[in-house]
């Protein structure tokens, strides 16, 4: 199938957008949604925030696409820009506070890359190629790009930053020593890495996202077709593995790594597809739910996020 550069473009907004409003639209425990929200985030935020996230996502697109096409250099990309003016969008959109930003920096280089990566006949992308070329748009990255993403967290205003010993997102002086050691955004991403899975996923090429998440995805709609139903299992299979980040920033590794034990019982007992994993899962989400949102998995949503945008790129459809 042919397309003009702009409906590429648009082709890939599109198949971002849906797989965040695929991941908020699943009832995966300790996280917002339809019939349960935070104290100040609802369901509807997340739902301005996929919209409003969208054109941004086709900006990026059309960045890759120009990239491929020798128009502009990778390191011209602005990846980091990207990611601020999408996150001032969301902000500007809802009053939720913090809805997006790890799903957007996760999202904001597999936009690009799909972008350069060639569709097939049906239009999907080969995901084996679309991760090479996610880890070239993340190896790029400038200095500049860094400040940007410190200034689109300044917007975002998660919570759980914790001071760290090494260019604080939080201490003014970290942009100007960026600057003049010329620090790239990946450079930041790599000291980010030991303590927050998004920053991870960037710098290893995405392991989780590409190599547990999206292949469990997979198979579970195989298996079974039900989107939610996958959804969640891949949710509870990241977990399971993978102590969330924005809980142990928030509370300590020690209570990360007990929601993860949690969450492979779960697993283990069937989840939602017998009584007794079903039963488990709604204590569990009790759990969570049950600390003022302290033990939710926020950082394991972002990656199923990701995860979904690559089946959606590949060619699934509901």
């Amino acid at each position: 199938m042919t397309q003009k550069p702009s409906d590429k473009a648009l082709h890939i907004s599109k198949c971002l957008e849906l797989a965040i409003l695929f991941e908020i639209s699943a009832d995966k425990p300790g996280n917002v949604n339809l019939t349960t929200g935070f104290e100040s985030t609802r369901y509807e935020h997340f739902l301005v925030s996929a919209v409003a996230a969208a054109p941004w996502f086709r900006h990026a697109a059309e960045k890759g696409i120009a990239c491929s096409e020798g128009r502009i250099r990778l390191g011209e990309i602005g990846v980091g820009e990207l990611i601020k003016q999408c996150v001032a969008d969301i902000d500007q959109w809802q009053k939720g506070g913090n809805t997006l930003l790890g799903t957007v920096i996760l999202l904001m280089p597999i936009a690009v890359a799909a972008g350069m990566t060639p569709q097939k006949d049906d239009g999907s992308f080969k995901i084996s190629e679309l991760r090479e070329n996610v880890g070239r748009v993340v190896r790029s990255t400038t200095s500049e790009d860094a400040v940007a993403v410190y200034r689109a967290i300044e917007i975002a205003r998660p919570s759980g930053l914790n001071k760290v010993p090494e260019l604080d997102v939080n201490d003014p002086a970290s942009v100007n020593k960026i600057m003049e050691r010329g620090i790239s955004l990946y450079q930041v991403f790599e000291i980010g890495s030991k303590w927050d899975s998004v920053c991870a996923e960037w710098v290893k090429n995405y392991p989780v996202t590409f190599d547990v998440a999206y292949p469990f995805l997979m198979q579970v709609l195989r298996e079974d077709g039900n989107l939610n139903t996958a959804v969640i299992h891949a949710f509870l299979k990241v977990l399971s593995e993978n102590p969330d980040t924005f809980i142990a920033r928030k509370i300590g590794i020690n209570k990360a790594e007990e929601v993860s034990s949690a969450a492979k019982q779960v697993l283990a007992l069937g989840g939602l597809k017998t009584e007794e994993g079903k039963k488990k899962l709604h204590e569990f989400d009790l759990k969570l739910r049950s600390s003022n949102n302290l033990l939710n998995p926020g950082t394991t949503a972002d990656i199923v996020a990701a995860a979904l945008s690559l089946c959606v790129l590949g060619g699934y459809r509901p």
